[in-house]
């Protein structure tokens, strides 16, 4: 057996990606950080009745086990930070007030989410708690758009949707736990033959609404159609009004999607997607995922409100363009004070500067050099 080989969808980052990632990451914490959001960082393991809690079947699927051999309990390594953050917020931080939070850390699934995705993202996003309106989702939007933007991407379209449409229609209609998991899956997968068949035996009100739903994708229309198409239900019409708000008063290109209920087991209202257009990376994957998750806090025993979203950087990278950074610099080795000044001067300017170590190959993938020149050190192209 080769020992150098990795398991499938694990792969190392080497230098130029790596780079990249950690750029991506200290941009993206500083925008959150003057927006008020702190930085948190929970452990890579917890026990899995507090790493599962109240995120629904998808994630327990998605989570490597194993058993702690100081207590004998099954421990879990994350898949998804986010309900580590609202731990934090409803055990730890215990506030009473609007808390903001942000993170950055990998995560591991135990299969990829596509065929060009690792099984190692690097997780990075923020969260509002203790803010129920619509407010803090659209605050939760811009701010995405923000981050995006001083990555570099100024082209972002952003779906949205509501998961309490679907679930009205499913409370409505009585539809039991199974019925509605099936249901659910066809809705994502826009199957209206399965859609058909699953909705067969439904009243003729919910499953015209249900067949419907795939079709509820578009601009400011889709809202118009909905209310015509989709029962009378305060709920629905409460998740209606929401998407028309956060239409409203966002200055970028928005789309709805009734039928997105990705997140659904773990969502509790409006739930949104950003891409990037032209984009190979992401022309069947979001950039970034977002919603609110009003109830998982109550599992760990403080009801609290909340909305975020979240971004893996090893996809994020593929999208932003690169910049074009000075090459780094090689100088000699010595003492020399003028050399040695000279030295921590570039460096406290940002560049990279590598004296090279006596009796070795070092510093030839430099493209600059030190060298000095009528008495002083400059730096040159190397010839």
């Amino acid at each position: 057996m080769r020992t150098w080989l990795l398991p499938e969808y694990i792969e190392d980052v080497l230098p130029p990606e790596a780079a990249r990632i950690e750029a991506l990451r200290r941009t993206l914490l500083d925008v959150f950080r003057t927006h008020g959001y702190e930085l948190v960082a929970p452990p890579l393991l917890e026990y899995v009745e507090s790493l599962l809690t109240g995120t629904g079947h998808d994630l327990d699927l998605r989570t490597f086990k194993l058993v702690d051999q100081l207590s004998g309990r099954m421990m879990g390594v994350r898949a998804d930070i986010t309900p580590q953050v609202a731990r934090i917020d409803a055990h730890l931080l215990n506030r009473e007030d609007v808390t903001r939070l942000c993170y950055c850390g990998s995560v591991l699934h135990t299969r990829p989410r596509g065929l060009d995705m690792t099984r190692e993202p690097v997780q990075i996003g923020a969260e509002i708690y203790g803010h129920a309106g619509i407010e803090s989702d659209l605050e939760i939007q811009r701010l995405l758009f923000a981050a995006l933007a001083a990555c570099g991407l100024d082209r972002v379209r952003l779906d949205i949707g509501h998961v309490g449409v679907f679930r009205a229609l499913c409370q409505q209609a009585c539809i039991g736990a199974e019925l509605e998991g099936d249901l659910h899956e066809a809705l994502e997968a826009k199957d209206r033959a399965a859609l058909e068949v699953l909705a067969g035996a439904l009243p003729r009100e919910t499953r015209n609404a249900l067949l419907e739903l795939p079709a509820l994708y578009g601009g400011e229309e889709v809202l118009e159609r909905a209310r015509t198409a989709l029962p009378s239900h305060p709920r629905i019409a409460a998740a209606l009004d929401d998407l028309e708000r956060l239409l409203r008063d966002n200055h970028f290109e928005t789309s709805v999607d009734l039928a997105d209920l990705r997140g659904y087991h773990y969502h509790s209202g409006a739930v949104c997607s950003a891409y990037v257009p032209g984009s190979k990376a992401t022309s069947a994957n979001a950039v970034a995922l977002g919603g609110r998750y009003d109830e998982v806090g109550k599992a760990f025993g403080r009801a609290r409100a909340a909305t975020g979203f979240s971004m893996d950087l090893r996809v994020l990278v593929r999208v932003v363009s690169c910049r074009e950074e000075p090459g780094a610099i090689v100088a000699p080795y010595g003492e020399d004070q003028a050399l040695a000044a000279e030295i921590a001067r570039l460096r406290s300017a940002g560049d990279v500067v590598i004296q090279a170590l006596p009796g070795a190959k070092d510093g030839e993938h430099c493209t600059r050099e030190l060298a000095k020149d009528g008495g002083r050190w400059v730096v040159r192209n190397k010839g």
